[in-house]
This record gives C-alpha cells, sequence and structure tokens, in this order.
C-alpha cells in the first residue's frame, strides 16, 4: 500500500503502467503546484494524457462547493471509470480529493502523494475521504481505499515549519496510543527538522497502517487513532468559525493535553505520567488561548464526533504511554474539569 519514492518517481511510474488507466488527473493546490508539481512532472513517464487541477490552499476550501466544483471539472475532462486521479498535496488534498473521486460515477481510482508531514503520516494513510460542512470536521465522507500512496521524503523540505510541526502531533499520538518507544524517540529530539524527524517517519506510517488493517471501518482498535481529536476537532472548528484557524497539529496536540488529563481524572492513568506527557507536548506546541470559547460551545461540538453513538461523547483515552482504550464514557463534570486544567495553563 505505501512505497517510498525514489528520486526518479520509478515505482509510480512502474505502477500506472501496471495500472493502465484511460486518462490521469492531477490535483494540487497552489503551494504543491508550485513547490511539488515540477518534480512530479519532471520525473513522469507515460503515454496516458493528463490534466492538471489547481485549487487554493487551505482547510476553509474543504467543502462540499469544492467538491462539486471537481466534479464538474471531471465531467468537463471527460472522466472515466478507467481515469485515476493523483492526489499531490497534504490532508486537505487527499481528504477532499478522495472524496471527489470515490463519488464521483460512484468511484474511480485515486492515488495518494501526500507532501506534508502529516498527509505522509496520517491523513494520506487509511482510506477516510472526507469533507467539512457546518464547521464540523470530516462530517462528510466516505471509506475508499487508495489503488497506493507514495512518499517522497524530500518534499518535507518545501514546507513552514509550522507545517511541519503540524504533523509531528499525529506521530506524537502514534507514540502515545501504541509505541512507547516511538514517543520517546520522538521527545528525545532537540528541533523540529525535516532531518531529525525522516528516520521515525516510516514508524508512524506504519503504526496507522497496521491499526487500519484490523480495523477498517472504524469499529474497534481504529477508534483509538482519536485519541486528542475530540476535543481537538471541536477547539479547531471553534477556531475556524472566528476567523481564526489554527493548524490541525496544534488542535491535536491540544486535544491530546485534555484528554491526557480526562484519562488521569478517569484514573487510567497516573498523575506522574500524564504531567510527563502535556510538559512534552508543550515544549512542542505552545499554549493556545481558548478562554473565548465557552464549555458549553465546546461540549456541543464534541458530541457531533463521527464515533459518539446514542448522545452520548465517546473518548479513547490512555492506559499507559503506548496504550489507549476506546469507547470511554465519561462524566460532563470531567470533561469540564480537563477543558478548565487546559485554560489555567501558563502560556
Amino acid at each position: 500500500m505505501i512505497s517510498i519514492l525514489d528520486q526518479n518517481f520509478s515505482q509510480l511510474n512502474e505502477f500506472l503502467n501496471e495500472l493502465q488507466p484511460s486518462q490521469i488527473l492531477i490535483l494540487v493546490d497552489e503551494n504543491t503546484h508550485e513547490y511539488c508539481l515540477p518534480k512530479l512532472l519532471g520525473n513522469l513517464v507515460t503515454d496516458v494524457s493528463f490534466e492538471i487541477i489547481e485549487i487554493e490552499a487551505g482547510e476553509a476550501l474543504k467543502t462540499i462547493e469544492t467538491a462539486t466544483h471537481l466534479w464538474e471539472i471531471f465531467a468537463e475532462f471527460a472522466a472515466d471509470r478507467k481515469s485515476v486521479l493523483l492526489n499531490v498535496g497534504g490532508g486537505v488534498i487527499t481528504d477532499l480529493g478522495g472524496f471527489a473521486a470515490s463519488t464521483y460515477k460512484r468511484g474511480i481510482s485515486f492515488i495518494n502523494i501526500p507532501t506534508t508531514l502529516l498527509g505522509m503520516c496520517d491523513a494520506s494513510i487509511g482510506g477516510k475521504t472526507g469533507i467539512d460542512h457546518l464547521f464540523l470536521k470530516n462530517i462528510v465522507g466516505t471509506f475508499a481505499t487508495p489503488e497506493k500512496i507514495f512518499v517522497f521524503p524530500d518534499f518535507l523540505q518545501t514546507l513552514p515549519f509550522a507545517e511541519l510541526r503540524s504533523g509531528f502531533a499525529e506521530m506524537l499520538k502514534h507514540g502515545l496510543i501504541a509505541d512507547e518507544k516511538h514517543w520517546n524517540d520522538l521527545i528525545a529530539l532537540e528541533n523540529l527538522t525535516p532531518e531529525n524527524i525522516a528516520p521515525f517517519l516510516e514508524t508512524s506510517m506504519l503504526i496507522k497502517q497496521n491499526v487500519v488493517e484490523k480495523d477498517f471501518k472504524e469499529q474497534n482498535i481504529r477508534k483509538t487513532l482519536n485519541f486528542g481529536h475530540t476535543i481537538g476537532h471541536a477547539v479547531e472548528s471553534l477556531f475556524l468559525q472566528k476567523g481564526k484557524p489554527i493548524t490541525h497539529g496544534e488542535a491535536v496536540a491540544l486535544g491530546m493535553i485534555c484528554e491526557t488529563h480526562l484519562s488521569f481524572l478517569e484514573n487510567l492513568i497516573r498523575e506522574k505520567t500524564a504531567i510527563i506527557i502535556v510538559n512534552n507536548i508543550l515544549r512542542f506546541f505552545p499554549y493556545l488561548p481558548i478562554t473565548e470559547f465557552s464549555t458549553d460551545e465546546m461540549i456541543t461540538l464534541m458530541k457531533n464526533d463521527k464515533k459518539n453513538e446514542a448522545g452520548n461523547i465517546n473518548f479513547s483515552l490512555l492506559v499507559g504511554i503506548g496504550e489507549c482504550k476506546f469507547d470511554c464514557l465519561v462524566s460532563a463534570r470531567n470533561i469540564t474539569y480537563a477543558l478548565h486544567y487546559y485554560q489555567n495553563l501558563t502560556a
């Protein structure tokens, strides 16, 4: 499923030759068009015709309106069910492109070529596609598996620091829920640079892939990947509503801090363990002011999380570093305490 590309992209060319698509559509945003597409096109060896589709960058474009626009473009290019879509970009591109491809003519093939750390280690893996609606993250989507995921680590060199750090949050999450050694390796890093992070990228990718392979439709263990996201998605949505968007990784880091404290409040981990986790996350992710959001606002958004059942908020919580429990029902009081805990942290 996942293949690390060499400098000539030979694995991609060989796969396209085997796939024999009728047409290649390449979806990029303005950033990947400038920084990543030239490398791809310079190494793409195929007799199949291709078209470039460019959209604006940013989470704000991950909407049904953009998906509709993509369907219209596919139709204009006369894309058929043997066409293939190459999603070249970060999580927005792979989520949105995968959704558009999986629903156009009841599904055409797509390949993910993630260009961000978040995309490489998390968003492009697992067969989830999605768009945002009513400021709710990924509230509309499908389970659809890409034909292949091709990763070119050198694309990390094109990222601004904020995007590099955003993906690092998901790597930390992988360590916390499934691999204590991975967590310890990551928190030992002094600086977040592509060179420092690259050696641990494949470990994170394999953690995500292994979990997904055990539970594709998210009935049980895959829910552990939601650690940090129940609260994180709610806060991310509120910042977006206020016109002050934060990166997904910043939201997840905040969520992991709150949900680590919630794990302690629920007597699943010791206070000492919780403090170690929180302090290490704060080393990489500075405090974000959320005092302008009311507790009721945040909890209301949490109730819209996709993994909830019967009106209950289901959390995935830590039972140790490298271990996670899913479908945890917690009291509204403890959720409030966890949010207040974060609000009272020193900036």
